[in-house]
């Protein structure tokens, strides 16, 4: 499976962009998707995931701001973040766990950059 995500770009702090990504094929065997990131400097962190049936987590740094959703028709996963702080700055990687009953595989997104700053 490859992850095409798009959407960064640069936005002012208090802004908003949303994020999307798409697998290269329907698979019924994913059974979560979701976004992380990576800042100069330091690894990379979970902002957000959600399971086939909805269920959805945040790291407590984007609580409140960002919201994951998943358009099952499209099997597209979207990152709407909100009120943008310059401490947002990082390529996002989208991240896609498959499950095929024996082992859990990890796909991950090319990244895109998101550039918060005035």
């Amino acid at each position: 499976v490859q992850l095409q995500a798009s959407g960064g770009g640069l936005v002012q702090p208090g802004g908003s962009l949303r994020l999307s990504c798409v697998p290269s094929e329907r698979n019924a065997r994913i059974i979560s998707m979701g976004w992380y990131r990576q800042a100069p400097g330091k690894e990379r962190e979970l902002v957000t995931t959600i399971t086939s049936v909805g269920t959805t987590k945040y790291s407590d740094s984007v609580k409140g701001r960002f919201t994951i959703s998943r358009d099952k028709d499209k099997d597209t996963v979207y990152l709407q973040m909100n009120s943008l702080k310059p401490e947002d700055t990082a390529v996002y990687y989208c991240n896609a766990k498959e499950f095929d009953g024996f082992r859990l595989k990890t796909y991950w997104g090319q990244g895109t950059l998101v550039t918060v700053s005035s």
